[in-house]
C-alpha cells in the first residue's frame, strides 16, 4: 500500500471504523533514520491503534527504527517481507526477504530487544520457485524462533522477476488454504490472512480458521465496507453514522490541514470511493477530480461534491 495509506487516508478510515487496526504505508529504514520524520511518521492520535510498517534488512537499522517508532507513539512495529516492487528488491527488503529467513530472524530479534512493542511480520507464502509448503513453514519457524509470534500472510507467492507489483497481486493463485493450514499446524502463533478478501462476509468466514484478516485495496477502493466492522467483527455498537456524516466530520480536519499547507487533492484522492454503489457517486468523484487540484481549493469543494449524492438514512451497512 505504498503511497496509499498515508496519514490522510488513515484519518479518514478511522472516522468509518473505531476499532480496525491501521497500518502505515511501508517506510524504509533509511527514510526513518535520515528523512523528514514529521512527514514520514507523524499521525493524528485518533488513528490508533496504528502499526508502523518498516522496510529494511539491516538488524541495527531495524532496531533503531523500532525504538523511534515506539517514541513516536505507534502500537506495533511490522516488518514487510511481502512487497515485490523492484525498487525495494534492489535494497534487499520486501518480498526478497522470504529467501533470507536468517536475515529476517536477526532483524526481528534486534527489534524485539529494542522495543517493548509487538514486532510482527507481513510475508508471502513463497517467492519464485521457492514456493513449497516446507520452505514456507521453515521461514515462519525460523522467524518465530527469533521471537515473532504474529504473522500476516498474503496468500500468494511473489515472482520477483517478470511480474509487476500489480500482476503479483493478481496472477499468482491465491492459497488461502495454506494460511488456514499454518494456523492449524502452529496454533501458538497469531496468524492473519491477506489477499483477495473484498467483504466483511469473507472476513468473517476466514476468522473461523485464523486470528485476523487484513484488507488492503478493497478497503481503499470501497472504504464503506469497513462501516459495519465495529459491530460485526469487534462486537461493538454500530456508529450509526452515514457517509454524509463522515464527510461532515472530515471537514474540520481538511480545514486544519489546508492551513498548514496541505493541498486539498492530497486528501481527496483517498475519499473518492466513499459513495461507491450509491446514486450520485459518479458526480461526487467527478467534482472532486475536476476541482480539488485547483489553486486555492478549499473544504467547500468536498461539501459541493457531497451535495451531488442524495442523503441516506443513518446506517452502518456495508455497500
Amino acid at each position: 500500500m505504498m503511497d496509499w495509506t498515508d496519514r490522510h487516508d488513515r484519518f479518514f478510515l478511522r472516522l468509518i471504523s473505531r476499532h480496525v487496526r491501521l497500518y502505515t504505508e511501508m517506510v524504509s529504514t533509511g527514510a526513518v533514520l535520515y528523512g523528514d520524520r514529521d512527514r514520514l511518521l507523524g499521525f493524528d492520535p485518533s488513528e490508533r491503534p496504528l502499526a508502523l510498517q518498516l522496510g529494511g534488512s539491516d538488524a541495527r537499522e531495524l532496531a533503531e527504527c523500532a525504538r523511534i517508532g515506539e517514541d513516536w507513539g505507534y502500537d506495533e512495529i511490522n516488518l514487510n517481507c511481502g512487497c515485490p516492487s523492484d525498487r525495494v528488491q534492489n535494497r534487499q527488503f520486501g518480498a526478497c526477504l522470504m529467501g533470507m529467513p536468517e536475515t529476517v530472524a536477526r532483524g526481528v530479534e534486534a527489534m524485539r530487544a529494542a522495543t517493548s512493542l509487538p514486532v510482527t511480520v507481513k510475508c508471502r507464502i513463497g517467492i519464485d520457485d521457492r514456493d513449497s509448503w516446507d520452505e514456507f513453514l521453515a521461514f515462519v519457524d525460523s522467524v518465530a524462533e527469533a521471537g515473532c509470534d504474529t504473522f500476516i500472510v498474503h496468500a500468494r507467492k511473489a515472482w520477483l522477476q517478470g511480474l509487476s507489483p500489480k500482476q503479483n497481486r493478481e496472477i499468482p493463485p491465491l492459497r488461502h488454504d495454506w494460511v488456514h493450514r499454518l494456523k492449524a499446524e502452529r496454533p501458538h502463533l497469531s496468524i492473519s490472512i491477506n489477499g483477495g478478501i473484498t467483504s466483511l462476509d469473507e472476513a468473517a468466514a476466514h476468522l473461523a480458521s485464523v486470528d485476523g484478516v487484513m484488507i488492503g485495496r478493497a478497503a481503499y477502493q470501497n472504504p464503506w465496507l469497513l462501516a459495519d466492522a465495529d459491530a460485526r467483527i469487534f462486537d461493538d455498537e454500530p456508529s450509526g453514522l452515514s457517509r454524509h456524516d463522515i464527510v461532515d466530520r472530515l471537514i474540520p480536519y481538511i480545514e486544519r490541514e489546508l492551513a498548514t499547507g496541505t493541498r486539498l487533492a492530497q486528501i481527496t484522492r483517498h475519499i473518492l470511493g466513499l459513495f461507491q454503489g450509491r446514486p450520485g457517486a459518479r458526480g461526487w468523484r467527478r467534482h472532486l477530480a475536476e476541482n480539488a487540484h485547483r489553486p486555492g481549493a478549499g473544504a467547500e469543494v468536498v461539501l459541493e461534491a457531497a451535495a451531488r449524492v442524495p442523503r441516506e438514512q443513518p446506517s452502518a451497512e456495508a455497500a
